[in-house]
Formats: structure tokens, sequence, C-alpha cells
């Protein structure tokens, strides 16, 4: 393929755009806000499975203290039955068997309502953990939104770059060889970078340097062709610098 210097080096330019263009997508890849967002998610993801146990603990206990405390009113309204059966007074073996019951419900009702205490210190602290969690949750969402902000700032800036960017290649690959520029993106596309410009006798593309025959080839071949490495297929692009 034959192509004008001048076109052969303009080819560096092009690169030159194409390089930052690859940089600007693995910089929007590789943020370190993404890392970030994603850890925080992972992180708020089990604090939400920690407050749904928490809370889960919490109305259990919700629960058992209500049944307590019917469990009391039922004991309190048949004392107030017996109470009331007790002043009307009556046989003796009635009173007794009044008296009796009295005392039974009256354990009973102690013991309820220990149980019950000892369910609301429960409570207390389960509402504490539930506090504690949901805290937590609330600094790690603000976190999450903090690092989502700095992202979406970085990816506006990379994005008016690419925009500059790409603006400017379009102009430079239209003023070059079609079929020149047709055989660079497909290099690139393949490794990445198409020219590489030749220094001190050395690829710029795979830094293997020149030598014998393949010098000799690249020395000799005139100023318009279009010259490929042969280690690793680029264009090579020759200029002063190039010292052949």
């Amino acid at each position: 393929m034959k192509a004008a210097p001048d076109a052969q080096r303009r080819l560096l330019d092009l690169q030159g755009i194409d390089t930052a263009l690859a940089q600007l997508a693995h910089r929007r890849r590789s943020l370190p806000e993404l890392a970030e967002i994603e850890a925080v998610a992972r992180e708020i993801s089990a604090l939400e499975d920690e407050r749904v146990r928490a809370q889960v603990a919490v109305d259990d206990l919700d629960r058992d203290i209500a049944r307590f405390e019917k469990d009391i009113d039922q004991v309190r309204t048949r004392k107030d039955r017996d109470q009331k059966r007790l002043a009307a007074g009556g046989a003796l073996r009635e009173i007794e068997g009044l008296q009796h019951e009295l005392a039974t419900l009256n354990r009973r009702q102690s013991e309820l309502e220990d149980a019950e205490l000892e369910l609301m210190e429960q409570k207390e602290t389960a509402e504490a953990s539930l506090s504690d969690v949901k805290a937590r949750l609330a600094e790690a969402g603000q976190r999450r939104a903090a690092a989502e902000a700095r992202r979406d700032e970085a990816f506006a800036e990379i994005t008016k770059e690419e925009e500059f960017k790409t603006a400017s290649r379009a102009p430079l690959a239209g003023d070059l060889p079609a079929d020149l520029v047709t055989l660079y993106d497909k290099i690139r596309a393949d490794l990445g970078l198409g020219a590489a410009l030749v220094r001190a006798g050395r690829c710029g593309g795979c830094r293997i340097e020149l030598y014998g025959a393949d010098l000799n080839r690249v020395k000799s071949a005139p100023a318009d062709e279009v010259v490929r490495c042969e280690e690793c297929r680029r264009i090579m692009v020759r200029t002063a610098e190039s010292g052949l």
C-alpha cells in the first residue's frame, strides 16, 4: 500500500486521539468510585438483612408481650369476679374455694407480670439494636450517595473529553486516504495500537529493535510505502527520529 509520508505521519496524530479515547474508556471502567459503590452496596445489603432480623425480633417480642398482656387481663378479670363473689358472702366452703382461687390467681398474675417485664427488657435491647442498624444503614446510604455523585461528576468530565476527542478525530480521519484509515482501524481493532513511530531503529509498537534483513527492508522502502512490523504487524511510521 502506498500513502504520502505526511499522511503516514498524521496517522500518529490519529493514533494519539484513539489512545486518549481508549484511556478515557479505561478510566470510565476503573473509577475508584465504582468499586466503592459496589462495596457499599454489599454492605447495605448485609445491613438490610440485619435490619430485617432485628425488626423480626422486635415484632416477635411485641406479639409475645401482647399475649402476656392478654393473659394478665384475663387473670385480672377472674380476680375481680371472684372478689365480688367473695364480698357477697356465702357458704364457708365456697368462700374458702374463692380464697384459694384468688391466691392462685395472684401467683399467676405475678408470674405473668414478671415474664412480661423480662420480655419488655428484651424488647428494649432489641429496639436499641434495630435503631443501631438503621443508623448504620442511613450512614452507608449517605456514603453511597456521595460516591455516586462523585462518579457522575467524573463520568460527565470523561464524556466531555470523549466528545472533544471524537469531534477532533472525524476531520483528521476524513483527510487521510480511506484505504490507509481502513487498514489502520483494522489493526487497531485487533491490537489496540494501529500505527507506531519507529524511533532509533526500534518499532514503537512491540519495542523490538530492527536488525538484519528486516532493518534493510524498512530502510530501503520508498518513503510512500506503508511499512508494517514483521513482529507485531502494526504500521511503522518513519520520521527523522527513526534512525534509519
